[in-house]
């Protein structure tokens, strides 16, 4: 599974890219295949995640859809909801 955040880099959403890439990375650890930051502009800022080679990338959230930039909480489940549904996130899920 691959996820992929695109970051608009006119409005310097690197370092935020960034964290939320090491967050899920700390939390899914070797279940994730890769964390892929990309470039973007105009304001664009959107998580995707991609099941397997043949699969299309599914949004996870985009920032105009989904009213701004994800609690990393509300991102993790929503990684954890495509990835592993049984999966406990500990304090999260409470």
């Amino acid at each position: 599974m691959k996820i992929t955040i695109h970051y608009c880099t006119q409005c310097q959403w690197l370092l935020r890219a960034g964290w939320y890439a090491q967050e899920l990375l700390s939390t899914f650890g070797e279940s994730l295949e890769q964390v892929a930051l990309a470039p973007s502009h105009g304001g664009h800022f959107e998580v995707l995640i991609t099941t397997d080679a043949q699969s299309e990338p599914e949004v996870v959230w985009e920032r105009k859809r989904d009213g701004g930039f994800p609690d990393i909480k509300e991102l993790k489940r929503r990684v954890r909801d495509r990835l592993d549904p049984e999966r406990d996130l500990g304090h999260i899920d409470r």
